[in-house]
């Protein structure tokens, strides 16, 4: 499943590189702790955060992830946004809390875990 699709399905908003949705999806990460993402999230997962600042950008260029998603109506900070398109990396936002999304994105078939 690419990024449009999720886009479409869940109603997100883009926020920074609509050219990057043909990005594809193949699991989910959630974590409000960069460390933790660093260390667990995959090439090709969809980051879901509530964190607006421009380091969540740095660490998903440098995992490979197909895009992050904020959550609870945040809005990015400017440097963030900026940062997002500078590395190409689709920048989403939802108004639904976390558990809501992330439940959502399953639904939709987006594995949490793959082996």
């Amino acid at each position: 499943m690419n990024l449009r699709e999720i886009v479409d399905q869940l109603q997100l908003e883009v926020k920074a590189n609509e050219g990057s949705l043909s990005n594809e999806v193949t699991g989910g990460y959630a974590s409000d702790l960069l460390s933790d993402v660093i260390a667990n999230a995959q090439e090709g997962d969809l980051w879901v955060t509530l964190q607006t600042h421009q380091n969540t950008v740095a660490v998903a260029s440098m995992k490979g992830l197909a895009g992050i998603v904020l959550v609870n109506g945040r809005e990015p900070e400017a440097d963030t946004l900026k940062k997002a398109k500078e590395e190409s990396i689709p920048l989403l936002m939802s108004a639904l809390p976390s558990f809501e999304l992330i439940g959502r994105l399953y639904k939709l078939g987006v594995p949490g875990m793959r082996t």
